[in-house]
């Protein structure tokens, strides 16, 4: 196996998946939300609860943006600080009702587009794409 050519098939993989994603989300619009903050949101919906600077590390944001951005949906009650009552200064990030409603609305609209690129698709081919997600999912994503 080539490894070297493995990971330039992860490196092609990597920008389509980005690529999909911006092209499935581009149209979605929440009113009084910028991108950054739909990103903020969306990984808090999928790692819940999360801490400011696992938001700062995985949308490559600085602390202080970040901080900015999170008081900004706070103040819009779409997510809620949990403080952590062993050590008043850390705490986690969660959904409120109110965001996880806006979430699960926005997810929907999504899964409709997803289903729309994968309708073509045979049973023997979404079992695969199902195999394929998974394979990466635990050899490579989840370490």
């Amino acid at each position: 196996m080539d490894k070297g050519k493995l990971f330039h098939q992860f490196v092609r993989f990597t920008t389509s998946v980005h690529q999909v994603t911006n092209d499935m989300t581009k149209e979605i619009k929440i009113e009084n939300i910028t991108t950054v903050q739909y990103k903020i949101l969306e990984f808090i919906t999928v790692s819940q609860p999360v801490t400011l600077s696992e938001i700062s590390e995985c949308l490559h944001l600085s602390l202080p943006n970040s901080s900015r951005e999170l008081k900004k949906l706070i103040e819009n009650q779409l997510c809620e600080k949990i403080i952590d009552s062993n050590d008043r200064r850390k705490f986690d990030i969660r959904l409120t009702e109110n965001g996880t409603t806006l979430m699960n609305k926005v997810f929907r609209q999504l899964e409709l587009k997803f289903q729309e690129r994968i309708n073509n698709l045979t049973e023997p081919e979404l079992k695969e794409m199902e195999e394929a997600i998974q394979i990466l999912q635990t050899k490579f994503l989840d370490r």
